[in-house]
């Protein structure tokens, strides 16, 4: 049975409950509009030719015959894309542009080459089938290793590597190759008694949201642009459309939908400046949404990548050195996530010396997007499984190892300056005192797994509005997409400015014409800096409704107070208020009351969890099960603690398939073979334990409620816990990912000194 623990910290009337959502009763009931609801008179349907060669020049394209179609109104190719048109387009903008469709040459199987509309989806998709293209096929590589041989083809023949910030004339997949280094790494592993080393290989992985992309467009007459879809970011999706399209951001207003799911897909553009152009040339709205097939195959996956990592210790336990050699895949444009990765590898240590080398290789696969913490999962996979390898080697209690080197307030960051306050050593405490920690253990083929994870969240510009309803309530304008309750969290926050119930905060999530500027949801920001927007616009109203019962009882605005919802006068017990009283009199006292916060915060406060994981493993069939699962993690405070509970699962169990499933697999033609839930294996419910959190609250002095970004952080540690537990069972170091039933096997055949392939044989 999942135990949901809260360490809380502060009390308070509003943050800290558990309310029900406020778009709750429009999810279940089916009201709730997503991108593929939108419906518009006089609609037409865009479908996408994508390609079939994952690397290759295109020679040419007739759409002749498609255009004759009947049904057909529009097709566009990548030469029609403005940037292609314009001589003078920056390099960034070209770029963005052959993301969404190529004009030259294709860099993976499903890059776009053209778009078809017509007034139904089936016309739309007959019509791709008429339009020839023909290709002079190149070489592929869809492995970061394959990509960086010397002897690759080049997906960019004019990119040269930027070596440690020098750009040189190489030409090369390797778009970057960057270092961090502290203190002197030689020096720290002379120091030390026992040096791990060990090489890492991990598979693409996709986020797995259930919604596919979509996008509707309609440009009118007037030049105005309006956009419909499935973002989690309307201005970000408003400020790249307008690159894309040329255009100035105020001609273009983005109305975001409802999204199902993105953690980090569906930041990028992909159908959106297609509709739009084709709506342009059509004079009419029109529609646009991916298959399954198409998400896997043209969508950002997370990278694949390449790791080397040793570390260091003395005898007492304490890490000494710690070096990376970290090589993550882009996709087909630079742009991986491996600088993340690099900057939060090492992060829960305080280690003298440390030196990571990162590469951002281009290949030919989809452009990765983020996912979750985006770049830590697959770096901290290398180094927490060589913490356990050394706690193993010194006979150390793994997370009394993590505790005598953890990082706390102070300690120097590889890439930054010294953590402020934060809660590492409270997670890892946290897991020791757990109960599955404390539980022996026992049975055949079992083991018991520890990782940490760490990512610093971020936070970045929003904006808030609300104004006082006359029966008493408050309509709370955001311009944050809502994909984990952030309504809820937001409206709380507000809430408990105006000791008012949460109840009676109406939040909207609204188009960018409707709210000041609102960057995305992502990187664990938005209950943080929205929230802050939010609170200092409840703030802004609070002064203000304090000033106005001071105006109707002719008193000083230092005499009247605010607390659980009723206005006071100091003095004089007679003189009060509720704010449902005070706001049906605004309208006929001086006016009615709102008020409109811009903020850009810059204390988001680091996160760490620490997981803890029990396994059994099959050694005849090499498959993994999860027994028991606890996760504990620091996050300020947990201003709605269900929803905080439910970020730190769902991550979890993104990170078990991860672990153990999940993977792109490539045909030697660069071409996907699993793009389809049945083939790309995810988890379900019975492959899951139940999974226990404990919400651990160490505040963050950069929010009014210490709050902590929640839903980036627990999928950094899975993957290590799991390959830590699958070692403890079976005795058996896990370098790769997934660690499938086949993996899990060859590794086990490999200790015991049988040939995989006969082995595979019997």
């Amino acid at each position: 049975m999942a135990e949901n623990t809260v360490l809380s910290n502060t009390e308070y009337k509003v943050v800290g409950t558990r309310p029900i959502r406020h778009d709750g009763t429009d999810k279940v009931t089916g009201r709730a509009k997503y991108g593929g609801d939108f419906q518009a008179a006089g609609m037409l349907y865009g479908k996408v030719l994508r390609s079939p060669h994952a690397h290759a020049r295109i020679k040419s394209i007739d759409t002749s015959k498609a255009l004759a179609l009947p049904g057909v109104k529009a097709i566009i190719t990548g030469k029609d894309m403005p940037v292609v048109q314009k001589k003078d387009a920056s390099n960034g903008a070209k770029t963005a542009s052959e993301k969404v469709m190529a004009s030259a040459k294709v860099l993976y199987k499903g890059h776009a080459v053209a778009a078809v509309a017509a007034i139904t989806s089936h016309i739309a998709e007959s019509a791709l089938a008429l339009i020839d293209v023909q290709y002079e096929e190149l070489p592929s590589a869809t492995t970061v290793l394959e990509a960086m041989k010397d002897n690759a083809s080049l997906l960019h023949e004019d990119m040269t590597t930027n070596e440690l910030g020098e750009k040189t004339t190489k030409h090369s997949n390797i778009a970057t190759h960057f270092r961090y280094e502290l203190g002197d790494v030689e020096k720290g592993f002379a120091e030390a008694d026992i040096i791990v080393e060990r090489e890492f290989n991990t598979a693409t992985v996709h986020q797995g949201y259930i919604e596919p992309q979509n996008g509707s467009a309609f440009w009118n007459a007037d030049g105005y642009l309006t956009v419909w879809c499935s973002t989690q970011g309307a201005f970000t999706a408003r400020d790249a459309l307008a690159t894309v399209l040329d255009q100035p951001v105020s001609k273009i207003k983005v109305v975001p939908m409802e999204i199902g799911g993105g953690f980090g897909g569906k930041i990028p553009i992909y159908l959106e400046p297609m509709a739009a152009l084709l709506s342009k040339q059509t004079g009419t709205p029109v529609k646009m949404a991916m298959s399954r097939a198409e998400v896997f195959e043209s969508t950002g996956p997370t990278s694949g990548a390449n790791l080397r990592v040793k570390i260091g210790a003395n005898k007492s336990g304490k890490i000494t050195a710690a070096e990376a050699y970290l090589a993550y895949d882009a996709g087909a444009f630079p742009g991986s996530p491996v600088t993340m990765g690099a900057q939060c590898m090492f992060s829960p240590y305080s280690i003298e010396n440390m030196k990571v080398d990162g590469y951002d290789v281009v290949a030919n696969k989809p452009p990765a997007a983020a996912y979750r913490a985006p770049g830590a999962p697959i770096s901290a996979f290398a180094g927490e499984t060589l913490i356990d390898e050394i706690a193993e080697q010194l006979g150390m209690d793994p997370i009394e190892l993590r505790l005598l080197n953890a990082s706390k307030e102070g300690t120097q960051r590889l890439e930054s300056s010294p953590f402020p306050i934060v809660g590492n050593v409270e997670t890892l405490e946290a897991a020791r005192d757990s109960v599955q920690y404390k539980t022996k253990l026992t049975g055949k083929h079992r083991g018991r797994g520890v990782a940490t994870g760490y990512w610093f969240n971020i936070g970045m510009q929003s904006s808030a509005a609300i104004a006082v309803n006359a029966d008493g309530t408050v309509s709370l304008v955001e311009g944050s997409t809502d994909i984990g309750g952030s309504r809820a969290s937001i409206a709380m926050q507000a809430a408990e400015v105006l000791g008012i119930p949460a109840e009676d905060v109406r939040p909207s999530v609204v188009d960018t014409d409707s709210v000041g500027y609102t960057f995305l949801t992502g990187g664990s920001r938005t209950t943080f800096a929205t929230g802050i927007a939010a609170h200092d616009c409840a703030q802004d109203i609070r002064t203000k409704m304090i000033q106005r019962a001071a105006q109707i009882w002719d008193v000083s605005a230092d005499d009247v107070t605010l607390a659980d919802g009723v206005f006071k006068h100091q003095s004089d017990p007679d003189l009060k208020f509720t704010f449902k009283e005070l706001a049906g009199q605004l309208n006929r006292t001086g006016g009615p009351i709102s008020s409109q916060v811009s903020v850009d915060p810059k204390g988001a406060g680091s996160a760490f969890a620490t997981h803890v994981v029990d396994v059994e493993v099959d050694t005849d069939t090499g498959k993994v099960k999860i027994l028991n699962y606890t996760a504990a993690q620091d996050v300020g405070k947990a201003i709605h603690p269900s929803y905080v509970e439910g970020q730190i699962q769902g991550a979890v169990v993104q990170g078990i398939g991860w672990a153990l499933n999940e993977e792109y697999r490539f045909n030697t033609n660069g071409a996907m073979e699993n793009s389809s839930f049945l083939d790309y294996r995810m988890p379900t419910s019975l492959d899951l334990p139940m999974i226990s959190t404990i919400i651990v609250e160490v505040a963050n002095p950069g929010h009014p409620y210490g709050v902590r970004g929640v839903g980036e952080v627990p999928i950094v540690p899975p993957m290590a816990a799991i390959a830590n537990a699958i070692y403890h069972a079976v005795g058996v170091r896990m370098n790769e990912l997934p660690m499938s039933p086949a993996t899990v096997l060859e590794a086990l055949w490999a200790k015991d000194g049988e040939p995989a392939n006969l082995q595979a044989a019997d």
